[in-house]
């Protein structure tokens, strides 16, 4: 995770930011009515372990800079845990975890205080939602089904992310957070 915020850090700062001119920068630019979708990695104490993510949001405008984003996101992964009892062997027995993250993402832009060229988005972000976690054992396995890899309820994450606008209606996303990070299309409506 590191690594790729250090990537990012330098591709930005390798990047040629221009100041926009003076009417553009006066003008309120239009972040929301805006589809991103993105895959990406996952990756939070709960798991352990990083997993293929799938995420969605659809943002609107609220303030100048300013947007909410009413989202989704889907991973699952397989894990194991080592249980035996009185009468049974201890042994590995395999669960398939299931995640589906919703909530609200609120973005605040700050292009006019890098300058940026009018191609970039930069933000910043909050998400606060819902976890909903089903846990599948395999067959056999006949002891505790709480395993501690969080549960359902609350979900917050922050956020750091650009955009770089290929055309008027398209741009492409990479989102970096405490939790889960992306890579996708935002589809400019």
């Amino acid at each position: 995770m590191k690594k790729i915020a250090i990537l990012l850090f330098l591709f930005i700062l390798g990047s040629n930011i221009k100041a926009q001119d003076a009417t553009a920068s006066n003008s309120f630019e239009k972040y929301g009515k805006t589809l991103n979708a993105g895959v990406g990695i996952g990756y939070s104490g709960h798991m352990g372990h990083t997993t293929p993510v799938l995420h969605l949001n659809f943002e609107l405008d609220v303030a100048k800079r300013f947007t909410l984003a009413p989202f989704f996101t889907y991973y699952s992964y397989k894990n194991n845990y080592y249980w035996g009892g009185p009468k049974y062997e201890y042994r590995n027995y395999y669960y398939r975890q299931t995640t589906m993250l919703m909530g609200i993402k609120g973005t605040y832009y700050f292009d006019d205080l890098l300058k940026a060229n009018s191609k970039w988005d930069f933000y910043l972000a909050g998400s606060l939602g819902f976890a909903l976690r089903k846990t599948t054992w395999e067959n056999g396995y006949y002891g505790d089904t709480y395993v501690n890899h969080g549960s359902s309820g609350l979900y917050l994450d922050a956020h750091i992310g650009t955009e770089y606008h290929l055309n008027k209606n398209l741009g492409l996303t990479l989102d970096l957070s405490t939790g889960i990070s992306t890579f996708g299309l935002a589809v400019h409506l």
